[in-house]
C-alpha cells in the first residue's frame, strides 16, 4: 500500500504545480483580451482561471471549515476573489475580476512550492531503503537457502561473503573482516570486526566471509530506527510553523467576522443605505485580503534563496532561511564534515639513514596490492615516486601486510606485527608520560631522523593523537613509520571562530569515531564540547536536548548516521559534494562547495532577510489599517482601495528583491 500512496502524492503536487501555470496563463490572456475589449473572451477566461488556479484552495478551505470547524486564509483569499468579481460584474468595472484572479495566483504558487517541499520526505526514505537488503543467505540443515529479510527469525545464522551488504543487524559467531559501516556510525575507516562483534544492517563486508546469527528481529534494525526516526523528525512541525497556521486562521476568522458585520450594522446604526453598505463590506474584504501580508514574505524569501544559489548555498524552502538567521546553537559531524573524509599520509618519519622518499616507495610496493583505504593513502602520497609492485604478497587481517621486494622482505603495519620479523624493533610498552615539547614539534628540523627510542614514543604520542601509526620494514631493518589522518579541513577552525564572532552561543561536535580522535580533530578547529562514539540515535537525543536549552538548532553532516540529526534539528545543513544521498534529502540546507565558511554566508543571508520581512509585514499591515480605516470613513472607493492594495504589495514585492542585490 505504500507506493500506490507515494504514487497519489507525486502526481497530486505535479497537478498543483500545472494548476498554478494554467491559472498564469490564463490570466494573462484574459487581460489581453480586457485590453482589446474581447469583453466575452475576457468573462470566459477569466473565471477559468478562477476555477483552476483556485480549486485546491476552496477544496483545502471548506474541507478546514465543515471538519474543523475553523476558518483559514485560503477560504479568506476565495471569499476576497469572489466579492472583487461580484463587485467587478456589478459595477461592470471588470478588471476587478482580473484583480481577484490575482490574488487566486498567489495561493496557487504558494500551494505548489509548498507541495513540492513535501516531496523529500519519501525522497530520503527511498534513499535509505536503497541501503536495505530483500533477501539474506541462511543457514538451514547445513546448506545455504536465499530467503526474504521478512522470513528471517532471532537465531537464524546467515553467510555473508565479502563484497556483500549485510543484511540485518547480527552477531558475528565465526569469521573475521573488515565492515565499512560509516554509513551507520560515521566512522571514518572500515572497522575490524571478529566473533561476539555486532555489525549492523546496510553496512559493507569487507575481506572475509561472515557467518552471522540474527539476535533481533530485522524490523528492529538499526538501520530501520534511523528510517523511522527521519519519518518522524520530518513530520513534526515545528512551534514557528504551527504559529504561523494559527495566526491565519485567526486572521482569517477576524476579516470574515468583521465583513459580515459591515455587510449587516452599518443600516442600522450608521443610516448608510443597503448598496453603500454591501460596496464597503465588499471593498473591506479585498483591501483586507492577505495578499500584500504574504508578498511581504515570499518575495524575500524567494529572493534570499536565489541569492543564496549565486554563493553556493542551497535552500530547500524559505522557512529555513529565515530560521538560520535564529540559529543558537550549531552541531558538527565530524567525518567528512569537519575532515575531508578520506585518508591521507599526514606524515612520514624516516629512521637513520633513510629518508621518506625511502620509506613511501617501500611501503607502496606492497601497499599496491591491498584495497584497504590505508594502503590507497600511501600509494596515493607515493605517485610521483619511483617504485615496483612487490609480488608475492600477504595480507594479514588486522595486522599488516608483507611482500617481497626484489630479494628482500617487505613487512608493512603495527609495531607488534612489524615486531614479529624485525627483531631489533622497540618493544611496544607502555612508556612514560611525554613531558615538554613534543617530538615531532617544528622545533626539530625537517628531515632530522629519531632514534629508535624516539621513533617509538614518538608513534607512541601521535596515536594518542587518535593518529594511524603504519610501520614499515625491509629485510631486517626498520625504515620509519607512516602517519595516516582523516585531515582537518583548512577553513574550519576559521569557520568555527567566526560563526561565535556572529553571535552562536553554543558549538558542539557530535561523532560515532573514538574518543581520542574526536577530541583532536575537536581541539584542532577550537571546540570544546565533544561526544564521541555515537550512534545516529544517541546524536538525535543530543539535537533535543540542546533544542531545550537553545530552542534553534543548527545541524551539519554529510553522511546517513546523521539523517535523523538533520531531520530534527531546526535547521538541517549537509555538504553538498560528499554528503550522501539521504544526508542531502534529509537537510534544508545544501552547501554545495562543502565550504564550511558558507555556515556563516547562509546565517548573514538569514539574520538579512529576516529583517527585511518584519520592515515588509509592517508596510503592509499599515496600508491594511489606512485602507480599512478610509473604507469606514468613505474616503476611498473600491479602484482606490484596489490601487492601495496593489501597490502596497508592488512595494513589499520590490523590497524584497533587494536581497538580489549582493
Amino acid at each position: 500500500m505504500l507506493y500506490p500512496q507515494r504514487l497519489t502524492q507525486f502526481t497530486k503536487e505535479h497537478t498543483e504545480a500545472f494548476a498554478a501555470i494554467l491559472c498564469g496563463v490564463l490570466l494573462f490572456f484574459g487581460w489581453f483580451a480586457l485590453h482589446l475589449n474581447f469583453l466575452g473572451w475576457a468573462l470566459l477566461l477569466l473565471p477559468a482561471a478562477y476555477v483552476i488556479g483556485g480549486y485546491e484552495s476552496a477544496r483545502e478551505g471548506l474541507t478546514t471549515l465543515f471538519k474543523e470547524k475553523e476558518l483559514d486564509v485560503d477560504l479568506l483569499m476565495i471569499v476576497a476573489a469572489l466579492g472583487a468579481a461580484i463587485l467587478g460584474l456589478w459595477k461592470r468595472e471588470y478588471h476587478l475580476i482580473l484583480d481577484g484572479g490575482i490574488l487566486i495566483l498567489i495561493f496557487a504558487i504558494s500551494g505548489a512550492l509548498e507541495g513540492y517541499a513535501m516531496q523529500r520526505t519519501e525522497r530520503s526514505i527511498r534513499s535509505l531503503m536503497s541501503l536495505t537488503q530483500d533477501t539474506a543467505r541462511v543457514l538451514r540443515s547445513g546448506r545455504e537457502e536465499i530467503i526474504s529479510i521478512s522470513q528471517l527469525k532471532v537465531g537464524d545464522e546467515i553467510v555473508v561473503k565479502p563484497g556483500e551488504l549485510i543484511p540485518t543487524d547480527a552477531m558475528i559467531v565465526s569469521g573475521l573482516s573488515t565492515v565499512n559501516q560509516a554509513a551507520i556510525t560515521g566512522e571514518s575507516v572500515p572497522i575490524e570486526k571478529t566473533v561476539g562483534e555486532e555489525v549492523f544492517a546496510g553496512t559493507l563486508n569487507g575481506y572475509g566471509a561472515l557467518k552471522l546469527r540474527v539476535h533481533q528481529p530485522p524490523e528492529s534494525s538499526l538501520l530501520q530506527r534511523v528510517i523511522r526516526l527521519v519519518e518522524q523528525a520530518q513530520t513534526e512541525a515545528p512551534p514557528s510553523q504551527q504559529f504561523v497556521e494559527r495566526f491565519e486562521r485567526r486572521y482569517a476568522l477576524v476579516i470574515v467576522v468583521a465583513g459580515l458585520l459591515l455587510a449587516i450594522l452599518p443600516p442600522f446604526v450608521l443610516n448608510w443605505d443597503w448598496e453603500t453598505t454591501i460596496y464597503r463590506a465588499l471593498t473591506f474584504l479585498v483591501v483586507a485580503s492577505p495578499c500584500a501580508l504574504m508578498a511581504a514574505i515570499m518575495p524575500t524569501l524567494l529572493s534570499g534563496i536565489a541569492q543564496g544559489a549565486r554563493q553556493g548555498i542551497l535552500f530547500k524552502n524559505g522557512a529555513q532561511l529565515e530560521m538560520i538567521g535564529k540559529v543558537r546553537a550549531i552541531a558538527f559531524d565530524k567525518t567528512g564534515t569537519l575532515t575531508t573524509g578520506q585518508l591521507q599520509v599526514f606524515q612520514v618519519i624516516p629512521t637513520s639513514g633513510y629518508t621518506e622518499a625511502d620509506v613511501l616507495k617501500v611501503a607502496a610496493s606492497v601497499e599496491s596490492s591491498s584495497e584497504h583505504p590505508i594502503g590507497e593513502a600511501i600509494v596515493q602520497a607515493a605517485r610521483d615516486l619511483n617504485w615496483s609492485r612487490a609480488v608475492e604478497v600477504r595480507a594479514i587481517p588486522g595486522q599488516g601486510i608483507l611482500g617481497m621486494n626484489g630479494h628482500q622482505e617487505v613487512i608493512v603495519g603495527k609495531a607488534d606485527f612489524v615486531q614479529q620479523y624485525v627483531t631489533h624493533l622497540p618493544s611496544v610498552l607502555p612508556h612514560p608520560a611525554l613531558t615538554g615539547t613534543p617530538l615531532l614539534s617544528k622545533e626539530r628540523g625537517r628531515g632530522e631522523v629519531l632514534n629508535a627510542s624516539e621513533l617509538k614514543d614518538s608513534a607512541d604520542l601521535l596515536q594518542q593523537e587518535g593518529k594511524t601509526v603504519v610501520w614499515v620494514a625491509q629485510g631486517e631493518q626498520v625504515l620509519g613509520v607512516i602517519v595516516i589522518a582523516d585531515e582537518v579541513r583548512g577553513e574550519a577552525a576559521r569557520a568555527i571562530a567566526r560563526l561565535r564572532k556572529l553571535g552562536v552561543e553554543q558549538i558542539v561536535m557530535l561523532t560515532g569515531d573514538n574518543n581520542r580522535t574526536a577530541h583532536s580533530v575537536a581541539q584542532a578547529v577550537g571546540i570544546d564540547q565533544v561526544y564521541a562514539e555515537l550512534l545516529p540515535e544517541d546524536k538525535l537525543d543530543i539535537i533535543r536536548r540542546l533544542q531545550k536549552e537553545y530552542q534553534t538548532v543548527a545541524m551539519v553532516g554529510d553522511g546517513i548516521n546523521d539523517a535523523p540529526a538533520l531531520a530534527q534539528a531546526s535547521v538541517g545543513i549537509a555538504m553538498g559534494k560528499i554528503g550522501s544521498d539521504v544526508a542531502l534529502e534529509t537537510a534544508d540546507i545544501i552547501l554545495m562547495a562543502d565550504r564550511l565558511e558558507k555556515i556563516e554566508a547562509a546565517m548573514r543571508l538569514g539574520k538579512r532577510a529576516q529583517a527585511i520581512v518584519k520592515q515588509n509585514i509592517t508596510v503592509a499591515l499599515g496600508f491594511i489599517v489606512l485602507l480599512l480605516v478610509g473604507n469606514f470613513v468613505g474616503g476611498i472607493n473600491l479602484p482606490i482601495g484596489v490601487i492601495g492594495h496593489e501597490g502596497s504589495t508592488v512595494l513589499v514585492t520590490l523590497s524584497g528583491l533587494r536581497l538580489l542585490r549582493k
